[in-house]
């Protein structure tokens, strides 16, 4: 053992999402019983790439006694792993099968849908998500469900307040949903920022309620546009809390 730099995980703050498997080349972080674990000392050699990739700030380079990275053995870690694994720690399922980034087809009559009656009439509302996931701390900064769309951001409350989000909003968009209150909304200014720039998005809509701490995630889409430098609209939709939208 040696005094070197390796990376440490707080497992209090860690939330399971497994983004931080996307940065580890070694595949050295796993997730187990919901939250990141460094699976061999010998496999980390303590570059921190995984840091930039954690959403909650779990992640630290620190110095500490530790086994020697092994370059030979985390090559032959790779090996060991089949390709549905390697696949899943590079990001392609980010360690955690609910935040598996994937399009959902559409058909023109889906498996699934919403029935509303009005008496005797029953009146069927098809689902429009064509992605997961939706959260913004979980989706990708790169997918293709993101080219050739525009991009609805949501603050978390609006499809709750507003019945007919579904065909008004989101038919034909990608999606991503936060909330500016409880979450960063610096991060959100960075990662809109890089889905942006890293995507062919062809305009942006942000949904927000008339609450005024849901301005922040109009401030967020606003900055990230910006700061892409790219020439795209913003369409603002506000929600009111009767669920109305105003016009």
């Amino acid at each position: 053992m040696a005094i070197r730099k390796i990376m440490h995980i707080d497992e209090e703050k860690c939330i399971g999402c497994g983004l931080c498997t996307k940065g580890c080349a070694e595949s050295a972080i796993k997730i187990i019983n919901g939250k990141a674990k460094l699976i061999s000392e010998n496999l980390c050699d303590g570059l921190g790439n995984c840091i930039g990739h954690c959403p909650v700030g779990a992640i630290q380079i620190i110095e500490r006694e530790a086994d020697e990275f092994d370059e030979e053995a985390a090559a032959k870690h790779l090996e060991s792993l089949d390709k549905n694994q390697t696949s899943q720690a590079h990001g392609h399922g980010g360690g955690c099968p609910g935040s598996r980034a994937m399009a959902i087809s559409r058909n023109e009559k889906p498996k699934a849908s919403t029935a509303v009656s009005i008496g005797d009439i029953e009146i069927k509302i098809k689902p429009q998500l064509s992605q997961w996931p939706v959260q913004l701390m979980l989706v990708p900064e790169r997918a293709t469900y993101f080219d050739g769309k525009e991009l609805l951001v949501t603050a978390d409350c609006v499809p709750f307040a507003y019945p007919n989000y579904h065909l008004d909003l989101l038919k034909d968009k990608s999606v991503v949903i936060g909330c500016p209150k409880l979450d960063d909304v610096n991060y959100y200014v960075e990662k809109l920022t890089n889905i942006i720039l890293n995507n062919d998005i062809t305009g942006v809509t942000v949904a927000h309620m008339e609450v005024p701490c849901c301005n922040g995630i109009v401030m967020a889409v606003n900055e990230a546009v910006r700061r892409s430098r790219k020439n795209i609209e913003i369409n603002r939709v506000k929600i009111l809390i009767d669920g109305e939208r105003e016009r």
